[in-house]
C-alpha cells in the first residue's frame, strides 16, 4: 500500500499496513541457479520478536550457516563484508534443513525433484497423481448385511483398498493357506462378500497364500512394458478357474471399479511379487496352489479390466457424436497436486501484499507452500508511527518507523504460518546483483516462509511529483534512487541503485527463488476520469514496471529454470468496487491486518521502534480493502477450446509467451505446452474459433520502447494456420485505443472477442476511460477502427457471446450494476448501451450462448455465491431470471460449460458443482488465474487450470445430470526447465 500521501477512503497515514512476504536465499537452497553469499554483518541475527533487534539469539533449535570467505558473486568483485558463501548445492547445518526435508502437508509432498512418485491414475503425461481422499458419499459395508447390499461398484473399491492394505508381516505357515484363500475370495467378489454371506474361516494352511497376494496387490507403480510383460507371463500360467473367475469380475465390474482394478495392476512392482513369491515357497503345497491361483486371478483380472478400459474409449468417442448421454459414472476419487510450485511475491510497500493480494497469500502459507515476500521500498513514508489524531505530537523517525512496518510485517506472517505472532525468525544479509545488499528473513518454525527487504526510498505520496522514487527512477528524473535502511536492519552499509541495477536485482531474487508463480502489482492502473490522479500509488504502478522488465529479463537470459506464471493484483481502486469476499474470508483478511497494526500496543517485539504501523491502527481495514480482493489480469474464462475433431486446446501465458497445450482426438496423447514465438505477453488470453474452423487466439503485449513514455500495451492476436494444425502464424497487432501511456497509464483491459452469426469477427475492451471500444474485422481480412461504443463507469474486461440467432452481446460490469449492448441482427453494428437492471456484482463475469440466449454467470458481492441470468435480444436487451446457484464463497471467475460449474472456492481450492442442485465438491488444486472449461463434442465437458507449479490439470465428466469429475491429471512433466 502507500504511506504518508492522499488516498481515497480513510486517511491512513503515511503507512499502510505491510503486507506479509516470505523472502531469503535459504528457499535458494534448492535452486541451482548461481549462489548468494551470506553477509556477515556482524552476524546472522536469531531475530526473535521478544528480543532486541541487535541482540544475536541463536535458540538450539537453529544453528549458523558455514563461514566462508565471500570471494564473488555473480561475476561481480568482492564486497567489503565477509560472508557465507554458498555454492551448490549450498552446505547446510543439521539444525537448518534444506526446504526438500521439510515435508509439508497432504496433498502436497516436496517441491521438485524431490517429490516422491505418489501412488494413483497415471496421468497424461506419463505420471501418476496421488488419489485424493475417498469420496465422502460412498456407502460403507459396516455388517454383513451391509456387504450383501453392497452395489458392484463398490465391489471394485474395496478389492481395490484390501489389496493396497496388504502389507502384514510374514505368517506362520500353518496361516499361509487360509489367507490365500481369503484373499482370493476379496479379489473376485469383495469383502464380505458382496454377493453373499460372509464366509467361513478357511482352513490354517490356507491363509498365508491370501497375505501374499495382498503384498502383491500394495506395490509401487512401474513401467508399462514391464506390466504388460507380467500380465502375459501369468496369463499364460492362470488356469481355466482362474480365466472363468476373472471373467465372472470382468462382468460385474462398473467403470469405476474398471479403473481401480487397472490401477492396482499398475502398481504392481517387481518386489511385491517377490516377497509374494517367497511367502508363498514357505507356505504349504497346498498354499502354494492357492498364491499361485490367486496371482493368475489378479493378472486375469487386471487383463480383462484392460481390456474392458480400450473398450470404454471406443464407447467414449462414440459417445461423443452420440445425442443421447452415457450412463453417469459413480464418484471418483480427485487426483491430488504433486506439487505446490514456488510463489515469489513483489510488492512496493511493507503492506501491500496483506491489503491486496490476500488471502492468495494465506492461502498459500496455510498449504505450506514455498512463498518468498520482496518489499521494493523500506515504506518509511513521513516517518511518523502515530495514528492520525496524535501524528503532529509525534517527531518523526524514518529508520524506525521503518523498523515498524517490519515488526508488523513479520508478526502478521507469523500469525498467518504459526499461529503465533512472536515465532522466531532468522534474520541476515546477502548481496544483491544489483550491487547493494538486501535484508533476508526466514521464519525458523517454517523456513518456506520467507522476506526480502530491498529498502528503496519510497515516494510518500500516492502521485505527487516526486523525484526520489521509484516513479523519478523509471523516467530519468534521477539516475540512482538511494537506500533507507530500518533501523533494525543487519544491513548496514548504505547503497544507491540505477534503472538497470533495480532491475537485475530483482532478476537476481528470482534466480535465487525459482519461483513458478510470480505475484506483483498492476503495471496500468488508469487514472480516475474527473481528477485525473492515478487510481493507485505511483510506487504500487510503478514497483510493478520494474518487476515487469525483471520477469521478461529473467525468462529471456536465465535457460535452467522453470516456467514461471504471474498473477497481478488491483490495488487502491478495490476500495470502489463491490466486496468479493465472504465475511468468514474478509474477518480473516482483516486479522492480519490487526495482528500488523499492533493495536494492543504490547511490546512483544522487543523493539523500541514499535511492533507494527500504528498510522493504520485506527482504521486496519483501509478503504474497504480487507472486504475484497481483485485480479488486474488473466480473468477470462475462454482460454480451453474444443476442435471438430474432438481435440482439446489450452492457452496460457508463461515465461511472458503463449503456451499451446494440445490433445489430438479425445483420447490421444497430450503435448506441451510449446511456447510460442513472440515475447511480452500479459496474463490472460481468450480463444475464438473462427467460420472455417481455425482458432484465433487474442491477449494483450506490453512493450517498453527506448524512451520511458515508449511505455505500451496493445492488443495482439495469432490464427491457426490450419484447422486441427499445431502451427500457429505470427502475432498481428490491433493496437491500442489509448494514444499515450501518459494519458491513462495504457489502462486497457484483456480483449473480448466474438464471432456472430455471419462469421464476423470482432474484439472489444475497456479502455482508460471506463468506455467500451471495439474493432471489426471486415470481409477482406482488414480491421476496421476502435470505435467508441459508449458506457461509463465499466470495470474489469468485458464479455461476448452470440444467442442462438447468431446476435453479439456484449457485458460489461460497472460499480453499481451490469451494462450490455447487443446486434439487432447478425452482421449489423452493436446497439446502444443498455442497463440490464442486475444488481451490483463481484468482478469479473462470465458469459455463454445458452438456451437461445446468452447466459451471465457473476458472484454475488459480500458472499462469494454463484448467480446467474439469462439474457436475450428480442425487443432489446432483456434479463430473464436471475437465479442464486450457491458455492463455496471464495472470489473470481466461474467458467461453465454444459452441466460443469466451477471456480475458485474459499480457501484456495477449486470448487466444482457438476449438475444443476448438485453439492458442490472441491478439488486439492490450487491455481493462477481462472478455470477453463468447454463442451467437447455433444455428451462430454473438459474443465482446465494451471496450477501454481505453473501446469495444466485437465479432468472431464460427461455432459449428464449425474456425472461426475474424472480424476485430474497433469500435463506433460513436472516443471522444471523449459
Amino acid at each position: 500500500m502507500s504511506d504518508g500521501h492522499p488516498r481515497p477512503g480513510p486517511p491512513a497515514g503515511d503507512g499502510v499496513p505491510p503486507g506479509p512476504g516470505p523472502g531469503p536465499w535459504p528457499y535458494g537452497q534448492y535452486a541451482s541457479h548461481g549462489s548468494y553469499a551470506w553477509n556477515e554483518q556482524p552476524g546472522p541475527q536469531q531475530y526473535h520478536q521478544s528480543h532486541l533487534p541487535h541482540q544475536h539469539q541463536h535458540p538450539e533449535s537453529v544453528r549458523e550457516f558455514h563461514h566462508a570467505q565471500h570471494t564473488e558473486w555473480n561475476g561481480r568483485p568482492p564486497q567489503a563484508q565477509q560472508g557465507y558463501e554458498f555454492q551448490q548445492p549450498y552446505p547446510v547445518q543439521q539444525g537448518f534443513l534444506p526446504l526438500q526435508a521439510y515435508a509439508f502437508e497432504q496433498p502436497h509432498q516436496d517441491h521438485g525433484a524431490a517429490i516422491p512418485e505418489p501412488r494413483g491414475p497415471v496421468a497424461h503425461g506419463g505420471e501418476p497423481i496421488a488419489a485424493g481422499p475417498e469420496d465422502p458419499r460412498e456407502p460403507k459395508a459396516e455388517s454383513a448385511a451391509a456387504a450383501e447390499a453392497a452395489l458392484p461398484e463398490h465391489q471394485g473399491r474395496r478389492a481395490a483398498r484390501l489389496a493396497r492394505k496388504g502389507a502384514a508381516e510374514p505368517a506362520p505357515p500353518t496361516r499361509r493357506g487360509r489367507r490365500a484363500a481369503r484373499s482370493a475370495d476379496t479379489a473376485t467378489t469383495g469383502p464380505g462378500t458382496a454377493d453373499g454371506p460372509p464366509r467361513a474361516s478357511a482352513p490354517p494352511e490356507q491363509r498365508g497364500g491370501r497375505r501374499a497376494a495382498r503384498r502383491a496387490g500394495a506395490a509401487e507403480a512401474v513401467p508399462p512394458e514391464q506390466q504388460g510383460r507380467r500380465a502375459a507371463r501369468l496369463a499364460r500360467q492362470a488356469t481355466p478357474q482362474a480365466e472363468g473367475r476373472a471373467a465372472r469380475l470382468a462382468r460385474q465390474a462398473t467403470p469405476q471399479a474398471e479403473g481401480r482394478a487397472a490401477r492396482l495392476a499398475r502398481q504392481a512392482t517387481p518386489q511385491a511379487e517377490g516377497r509374494a513369491a517367497r511367502l508363498a515357497r514357505g507356505a504349504s503345497p497346498q498354499a502354494q496352489r492357492w498364491a499361485g491361483l490367486v496371482k493368475a486371478v489378479a493378472l486375469c483380472a487386471a487383463i480383462a479390466a484392460a481390456g474392458m478400459l480400450v473398450l470404454r474409449g471406443n464407447e467414449a468417442l462414440a459417445g461423443l457424436a452420440s445425442t443421447h448421454p452415457p450412463a453417469a459414472a459413480p464418484p471418483q476419487a480427485t487426483g491430488a497436486v504433486p506439487d505446490p510450485g514456488r510463489i515469489v511475491q513483489i510488492i512496493a510497500h511493507p503492506d501491500d501484499d496483506l491489503y491486496f493480494m490476500n488471502p492468495d497469500l494465506r492461502y498459500s502459507i496455510s498449504a505450506g507452500h514455498p512463498v518468498a515476500s520482496v518489499y521494493l521500498t523500506a515504506g518509511e513514508a513521513d516517518g511518523v508511527n502515530a495514528a492520525p489524531a496524535k501524528g503532529a505530537a509525534t517527531t518523526p523517525d524514518k529508520p524506525a518507523y521503518a523498523e515498524a512496518r517490519q515488526n508488523g510485517i513479520r508478526a502478521a506472517y507469523a500469525k498467518m504460518a504459526t499461529g503465533d505472532r512472536t515465532s522466531a525468525w532468522q534474520r541476515t544479509v546477502v548481496p544483491t546483483k544489483g550491487g547493494g545488499h538486501a535484508e533476508v528473513d526466514v521464519l525458523v518454525a517454517k523456513p518456506q516462509v520467507n522476506l526480502v527487504w530491498l529498502q528503496l526510498r519510497e515516494a510518500g505520496h500516492g502521485y505527487a511529483d516526486v523525484p526520489d522514487s521509484l516513479h523519478g527512477l523509471w523516467n530519468g528524473k534521477v539516475a540512482r534512487l538511494e537506500s533507507m535502511l530500518s533501523s533494525g536492519t543487519p544491513v548496514k552499509q548504505r547503497f544507491a541503485y540505477s534503472k538497470d541495477q533495480v532491475v537485475q536485482t530483482l532478476v537476481g531474487v528470482l534466480e535465487q527463488y525459482t519461483p513458478t508463480t510470480v505475484r506483483f502489482q498492476d503495471p496500468t492502473p488508469g487514472r480516475y476520469p474527473d481528477t485525473k490522479q492515478y487510481t493507485d500509488h505511483q510506487d504500487h504502478f510503478y514497483g510493478a514496471r520494474f518487476v515487469q522488465m525483471a520477469t521478461a529479463a529473467y525468462a529471456k537470459d536465465v535457460k535452467d529454470r522453470p516456467h514461471f506464471a504471474v498473477q497481478n493484483y488491483v490495488g487502491y481502486f478495490n476500495g470502489s468496487l463491490p466486496s468479493a469476499l465472504d465475511p468468514q474470508e474478509a474477518k480473516e483478511k482483516l486479522d492480519s491486518l490487526d495482528t500488523y497494526a499492533w493495536l494492543d500496543r504490547q511490546n512483544h517485539c522487543g523493539s523500541t521502534a514499535g511492533c507494527g504501523d500504528l498510522k493504520v491502527s485506527a482504521q486496519p481495514s483501509g478503504n474497504r480493502w480487507t472486504d475484497t480482493v481483485n485480479y488486474a489480469r488473466g480473468t477470462g474464462t475462454d482460454w480451453l477450446t474444443s476442435d471438430k475433431d474432438h481435440g482439446l486446446w489450452a492457452f496460457k501465458v508463461l515465461d511472458g509467451r503463449l503456451a499451446v497445450w494440445h490433445r489430438p482426438g479425445p483420447v490421444g496423447p497430450w503435448r506441451g505446452p510449446d511456447l510460442l514465438p513472440g515475447t511480452g505477453m500479459d496474463p490472460g488470453a481468450g480463444a475464438v474459433t473462427l467460420k472455417d474452423g481455425r482458432i484465433a487466439v487474442f491477449g494483450t503485449r506490453t512493450s517498453f520502447g527506448a524512451r520511458p513514455a515508449d511505455y505500451r500495451r496493445e492488443v495482439v492476436y495469432t490464427v491457426q494456420k490450419q484447422p486441427g494444425a499445431d502451427g500457429f502464424g505470427e502475432w498481428q497487432s490491433l493496437g491500442t485505443p489509448e494514444t499515450a501511456d501518459e494519458t491513462w497509464t495504457s489502462d486497457i483491459s484483456a480483449p473480448a472477442v466474438s464471432v456472430d452469426g455471419t462469421g464476423q469477427l470482432a474484439a472489444y475492451v475497456r479502455d482508460g476511460a471506463y468506455g467500451l471500444r471495439g474493432r471489426v474485422q471486415q470481409p477482406d481480412g482488414g480491421w476496421g477502427p476502435w470505435e467508441r461504443l459508449g458506457g461509463e463507469d465499466l470495470h474489469g474486461a468485458p464479455v461476448t457471446a452470440t444467442d442462438g440467432a447468431g446476435r453479439r452481446m456484449v457485458l460489461s460490469a460497472t460499480s453499481k450494476t451490469v451494462v450490455g449492448w447487443a446486434q439487432p441482427k447478425p452482421g449489423a453494428p452493436l446497439g446502444r448501451v443498455t442497463a440490464t437492471g442486475l444488481p451490483d456484482t463481484a468482478l469479473p463475469l462470465t458469459a455463454a450462448g445458452r438456451e437461445g440466449g446468452v447466459r451471465l454467470w457473476f458472484r454475488k458481492p459480500g458472499s462469494g455465491n454463484v448467480r446467474t441470468a439469462l439474457m436475450t435480444a428480442d425487443d432489446g436487451l432483456k434479463v430473464n431470471n436471475m437465479t442464486d446457484l450457491g458455492g463455496l464463497n471464495g472470489f473470481g471467475s466461474v467458467t461453465a460449460s454444459g452441466h460443469v460449474l466451477a471456480g475458485r472456492a474459499a480457501g484456495g481450492q477449486l470448487g466444482a458443482e457438476v449438475g444443476p442442485g448438485r453439492p458442490w465438491g472441491r478439488s486439492p488444486l490450487m491455481f493462477v488465474g481462472a478455470p477453463s472449461s468447454t463442451t467437447t463434442g455433444r455428451n462430454m465437458v473438459s474443465l482446465a487450470v494451471v496450477g501454481l507449479d505453473a501446469r495444466l490439470y485437465v479432468t472431464s465428466s460427461a455432459d449428464a445430470p449425474d456425472a461426475y469429475l474424472a480424476p485430474w491429471q497433469p500435463v506433460g512433466p513436472r516443471n522444471a526447465a523449459p
